[in-house]
């Protein structure tokens, strides 16, 4: 089977068509939207690299089914590409294109088994949502799926992964890297982010194309919004003095939308500011469809700003 790693802008195109074809092919297929299929193999993609002895893809598709549930729970062959001994065995594996064989390395197979799973279930949005929790037996994994497949959906396009730095670059801001400091208040812990220090009120910016997981105050991060990507990496903006109107829960957002201002809230009850100077706390997250753990937002931050420069002096000359 041809790789599909991709090294530039073109193979990724590339990349992308393909997905969008076979996403297109399940739902001509089901009837189910192609977003829910695009949102489940985004999600996969995601999670692959935190699972033990998974293999890196080798099609378009990052899809993955253990191996019993691709041959059969009892088939004791669990590399069994017979499609007659794996419907035998109650396994989900298909045949997508023909060639006698149910190949869970196949783009065809791999999509046919998935749709002809889900449609199993039936083809509403309850009802993916029950064919999805009987797959994962994990609600955030369902969840997470559903918001891929909104965003997929509202955007009509897979290439969602831009990125920008959280505050507007001609702001007077300063920032360098305090993941893993130490913090006192409210017991010893660490630091799970980058403080960038900017004046109160100062814009704060979606960094990403996501959907908002959170809202609302915490006693450590005072008023802060959680935001979750397509790369199921959980975006955590605190100390924030106040929310974009009308945002909400659930809503979708793209970088550079507003999402409220630099702040000093937290450290006490709701309402509390001004214990520290004004600062956006920044943190990032990364679930692999199994547990979740901070990372150093840092050297993303040094990036999207180091690109979004080059942008704006590109757009001047």
């Amino acid at each position: 089977m041809i790789g599909y790693a991709a090294t530039n802008v073109q193979d990724e195109e590339k990349i992308n068509a393909r997905r969008m074809e076979l996403y297109k092919k399940a739902e001509a297929f089901t009837q189910i939207p192609w977003s829910y299929f695009a949102g489940l193999d985004q999600y996969e993609r995601s999670a692959r690299r935190g699972r033990k002895n998974v293999p890196r893809e080798q099609g378009a598709l990052s899809i993955y089914f253990e191996p019993g549930k691709w041959a059969g729970p009892l088939n004791p062959n669990p590399d069994d590409t017979n499609p007659a001994t794996i419907r035998l065995f109650g396994g989900y594996g298909k045949d997508g294109d023909g060639d006698g064989k149910a190949d869970v390395h196949n783009d065809e197979d791999l999509i046919l088994s998935i749709a002809s799973y889900l449609q199993s279930f039936g083809t509403s949005h309850e009802h993916i949502k029950m064919a999805l929790w009987n797959y994962y037996r994990r609600a955030k994994a369902v969840d997470i799926i559903i918001g891929n497949a909104k965003m997929f959906e509202k955007f009509n396009r897979l290439d969602l992964h831009d990125k920008v730095f959280p505050v507007p670059l001609r702001s007077n801001y300063s920032y360098r890297s305090t993941w893993g400091d130490a913090r006192g208040w409210g017991g010893r812990r660490i630091h799970e982010g980058t403080d960038i220090f900017a004046g109160y009120g100062v814009p704060v910016r979606s960094t990403c194309y996501g959907i908002i997981e959170l809202k609302g105050w915490n006693k450590y991060g005072g008023w802060r919004i959680g935001i979750r990507d397509l790369n199921n990496v959980y975006h955590y903006f605190a100390h924030l003095s106040g929310f974009a109107k009308d945002l909400e829960v659930g809503q979708i957002v793209e970088p550079g939308m507003l999402i409220g201002g630099v702040g000093s809230s937290g450290y006490g009850p709701p309402g509390t500011s001004g214990k520290f100077p004004p600062h956006l706390h920044y943190g990032m997250y990364k679930d692999n469809g199994i547990t979740e753990w901070s990372f150093d937002p840092y050297p993303q931050l040094r990036m999207w700003e180091r690109a979004e420069r080059i942008k704006l002096r590109q757009k001047k000359s």
